[in-house]
């Protein structure tokens, strides 16, 4: 019902007409960036980001408290527009801001000892008369563009850390919620910052902008539209960051907590109508504990709430188009010999809404296992062993996050650490995102670089410059087109010396 990247927009710099997903009704309307302005609006940035870098990392950390203190004052506003452009349920919507926040927070007590400038030892003895600093400079333009199933939390949670860096930030929102981007652009003015944030809104021809201005990109969306984005920013050999798609599994091991197991996979996914990119997409469990997981989900789904706002468990898909892919993958699915426990049906009355749909007697053949499907369906397959497990979790192309539920904790991690991703979460899922200490990437499809991870996430968005200082003006220049036989012959000596150097033995 929204704009979706594959159909025809209006006219660049005309307004357009933003639907809820869930109703059909007006959610409102925004007027698309003319691409010939993104270079104006580039250099207005660059301009602004040289005070703002000057300010310091504890200038710009007032600013971003006061940021943050606005976001909570306005919580309420934020999720009622949210809601009204995604048809997200009200307790999907009430879980990006408070994100936002804590990433704030997190930043505003670490980013000045993170920009600090770093001294490095000398690697060698004789090099002791240089100090070397690393400095971290801020590159004057990252762009953010930011996908549709989170738009609040997706445009930000890596603008907080390159404005905390002392970036200029430029942000694309998915041109299918374009709304909720123009009321935090608004906060960020209410709180006295300066302009170093601005919004282009659009579709291909705005991205494609972006990106020509831009020093650096951080993008999060499908693996088949990171691709083109790395390929246009490599024209300018401009660094991104990339946050792709996943088909996240669950290994659920015969001495699991089967209860905590089954709401841990009905809510991971669900959640947010399962347009989470590490939602829980299918589930291998071993063969004892089968079918008590699977009646233990059953009853947990059968209990859930669909519909926008308040008092419902998850709300609508973003678009017919999103909700014809969940539709194609339980078709193909059925197909192939699956059966449907629960849902497997569009819901009645308007909106793009899908019914939460349980399969079971799934395989590899079947796309709903090996294709990102981002609705809400939950596939489970038995397994018989933990190498079985491990193997077909591994059998994708993609590489996001996994989780794997078992009460020993340490066998648990020994799973983990065999399969292929970037995150694995222990009788849990999706916690990785809330630890901001840690990197949140992906392998294989599922991207490149990472966000988060402590001083590298504010780090990331800097370039790293090298100040070699003497420590004593002795021997300086020494060396400079000194042929002489004596230096030759010093030369020769050290480099010796060097050759000769064997690493320390250790006692056996």
């Amino acid at each position: 019902m929204t704009a979706t990247p594959d159909v025809d927009l209006p006219p660049e710099s005309q307004a357009a007409t933003v639907l809820n997903p869930a109703t059909g009704a007006v959610a409102g309307t925004v007027r698309w960036t003319d691409p010939a302005d993104v270079p104006r609006i580039a250099a207005g940035l660059r301009r602004a980001q040289r005070e703002w870098e000057a300010r310091g990392p504890k200038g710009r950390a007032k600013v971003l408290a006061r940021f943050a203190v606005w976001m909570g004052e306005h919580r309420d506003e934020i999720e009622q527009l949210l809601i009204k452009e995604t048809g997200k349920s009200a307790t999907d919507a009430a879980q990006e801001v408070p994100l936002l926040i804590m990433i704030a927070s997190y930043y505003i007590k670490t980013m000045e000892k993170a920009l600090a400038p770093e001294a490095r030892p000398a690697s060698l003895p004789f090099l002791n008369i240089k100090k070397v600093t690393v400095h971290y400079r801020p590159r004057p333009i990252v762009a953010i563009v930011a996908p549709w199933n989170y738009p609040v939390a997706n445009l930000l949670m890596d603008g907080i850390a390159a404005l905390a860096a002392g970036c200029a930030v430029l942000l694309k929102p998915s041109e299918r919620t374009p709304l909720t981007a123009e009321l935090l652009l608004r906060g960020w003015a209410d709180s006295g910052a300066p302009e170093v944030m601005a919004i282009v809104q659009g579709a291909r021809e705005a991205v494609e902008a972006v990106v020509d201005n831009a020093d650096y990109v951080q993008f999060t969306g499908s693996s088949a539209t990171g691709a083109k984005v790395a390929e246009r920013a490599a024209r300018r050999l401009t660094p991104v960051s990339l946050e792709l798609g996943g088909k996240d599994p669950m290994v659920v091991l015969e001495d699991a907590d089967i209860d905590l197991a089954a709401h841990a996979a009905v809510w991971g996914a669900f959640f947010n109508a399962g347009q989470t990119c590490v939602s829980v997409e299918r589930v291998y469990v071993l063969e004892p504990v089968y079918d008590q997981f699977v009646a233990a989900v059953v009853r947990d789904v059968k209990n859930l709430k669909m519909g926008a706002g308040e008092g419902h468990d998850f709300g609508a898909l973003i678009d017919d188009s999103q909700l014809a892919v969940t539709e194609r993958h339980v078709a193909d699915a059925v197909a192939k010999g699956a059966k449907v426990l629960t849902g497997g049906k569009r819901a009645t009355g308007p909106g793009s809404f899908y019914e939460p749909t349980v399969l079971v007697d799934v395989d590899h053949t079947m796309d709903c296992m090996t294709e990102e499907t981002f609705g809400p369906t939950l596939p489970i397959m038995k397994v018989a062993s933990v190498a079985e497990a491990v193997r077909l979790s591994n059998d994708s192309p993609y590489g996001l996050s996994a989780s794997v539920f078992s009460k020993d904790i340490d066998r648990a991690k020994d799973v983990a650490v065999e399969l292929d991703c970037g995150a694995v979460n222990i009788n849990d899922v999706i916690s990785n995102l809330m630890c901001t200490t840690a990197p949140m990437g992906g392998w294989k499809t599922s991207g490149i670089g990472a966000r988060f991870g402590g001083a590298d996430g504010v780090r990331k968005f800097c370039r790293q410059e090298v100040v070699v200082a003497p420590r004593t003006n002795i021997g300086a220049g020494g060396n400079y087109y000194n042929n002489s036989l004596r230096a030759l012959k010093r030369m020769n000596t050290m480099m010796t010396k060097l050759a000769l150097i064997r690493p320390k033995r250790t006692a056996k």
